[in-house]
């Protein structure tokens, strides 16, 4: 990671407070996740989805260890309800693990969600916060991160989820629609990691996820 908005960026990231961390690979990405896991041993780890995440091995080994509770909010097969009790449960989980939609070069991170169990966990309750992004969610400002969501991430997310009819599945571009099956119902922007240190973020050089 070299040219100049990633570097202004991972400067601001550490000047607003996050842990910051970089890898080369999704797969060393992985590396460093389960290195984190070890050092903090927390009590219950969940997850927001995320295919960077995904991409970085780390959903599947957890769900192949046994020596950690892992609340698995989108295991396959289980009632949607009880999915979303879990989703609930990781709110006050020890350590909770997703991606980020954009990355811009002041040092905040900004997020679309549908419902929120991604979002709200990463704002407040879990103790430590871990979060991926590849290089294509670096952005120089905060207009072209919302724009990126909007335009680019929301859409193609949409498109990628059987069943799902919004405006945006089919054109690929916002609509700001008022379907019940929309994406973008709440918005996140974090401009200072508090308490200092509480997030991690994990930049990847790789284009991964949308």
């Amino acid at each position: 990671m070299t040219n100049e908005t990633t570097e202004r960026c991972i400067k601001a990231l550490a000047r607003n407070g996050f842990d910051v961390r970089t890898a080369a690979t999704a797969a060393e990405a992985g590396e460093i996740i389960r290195s984190i896991i070890g050092e903090l041993q927390p009590a219950s780890i969940s997850f927001g989805d995320s295919m960077t995440l995904y991409a970085t091995g780390t959903i599947a080994w957890l769900r192949e260890q046994t020596e950690i509770p892992f609340i698995d909010t989108f295991e396959a097969g289980v009632p949607f309800r009880d999915l979303i009790e879990r989703r609930r449960e990781a709110l006050t989980c020890g350590l909770f693990l997703t991606g980020i939609n954009a990355v811009c070069g002041d040092g905040s991170l900004q997020w679309l969600d549908m419902i929120g169990n991604r979002i709200a966990p990463i704002a407040f309750g879990p103790r430590k916060v871990v979060l991926v992004a590849g290089r294509n969610k670096i952005v120089a400002t905060q207009e072209e991160a919302y724009a990126r969501i909007r335009d680019t991430a929301a859409p193609q997310n949409v498109a990628r989820h059987e069943g799902f009819k919004t405006p945006c599945a089919v054109t690929g571009r916002c609509h700001d629609c008022a379907s019940p099956q929309r994406i973008c119902n709440e918005r996140l922007i974090l401009h200072k990691c508090h308490p200092k240190g509480r997030i991690t973020v994990i930049l990847i050089d790789e284009d991964l996820g949308l």
